[in-house]
């Protein structure tokens, strides 16, 4: 029995020990207030590993990235680790002025903070529509789009210049105004000029 408990084992590395020592460090130290800001939190900052990517890579290689640990999808990426550490600050910030918008607190530092996926309710409403536009607007034979997504989620480029020409060019609609780039809203707006 001895034998089957000691290889199923798995020795903590020292890394992960030290993580879990900052979590609990920092999550100790949050009861001493309320208002947290991004200082109360436990930060990871590392170099990213070297990509090989081909020239129609759809995304920015930023060499170091700087993460909440325990909350993954609170990150921020830069070309040095202090860019990266301004990345997610900036970040934080925003996600703070969101969550206090909405009544939602701010998850304690050093807890686990569960993914949470945006509402795909307005883009379902047309799947014909989105799957034809992710094909021939985004370039690509699927994506995952949310109510949330938004045209700068599959550019690299600076403006979406490009992209807003190409969908008037296939669907005939311009989609200029809206700021936002939110693909629910270009969707609603190609669907909205079908009826006309």
């Amino acid at each position: 029995m001895l034998g089957k408990l000691g290889k199923s084992m798995t020795w903590p590395t020292l890394s992960g020990a030290k993580e879990t020592a900052i979590c609990f460090w920092k999550y100790c130290f949050s009861f001493r207030k309320r208002d947290w800001v991004l200082d109360d939190y436990p930060v990871r900052i590392r170099k990213n590993q070297g990509l090989d990517l081909d020239s129609g890579a759809r995304f920015k290689y930023e060499p170091y990235l700087a993460q909440v640990m325990k909350w993954w999808v609170l990150s921020g990426g830069g070309d040095s680790p202090e860019q990266a550490k301004e990345a997610l600050a900036d970040a934080f910030n925003s996600t703070r002025a969101e969550r206090l918008q909405r009544g939602e607190p701010l998850p304690r530092p050093g807890t686990s903070v569960p993914i949470e996926f945006a509402t795909q309710e307005r883009v379902n409403r047309y799947p014909e529509l989105k799957d034809d536009f992710v094909r021939r607007v985004l370039g690509l034979e699927w994506a995952w789009i949310s109510d949330g997504s938004s045209l700068r989620d599959f550019s690299t480029e600076e403006t979406n210049d490009s992209t807003i020409a190409k969908i008037m060019d296939i669907y005939g609609v311009d989609i200029s105004d809206i700021e936002s780039a939110s693909i629910a809203q270009i969707l609603e707006r190609i669907a909205s000029s079908r009826l006309r």
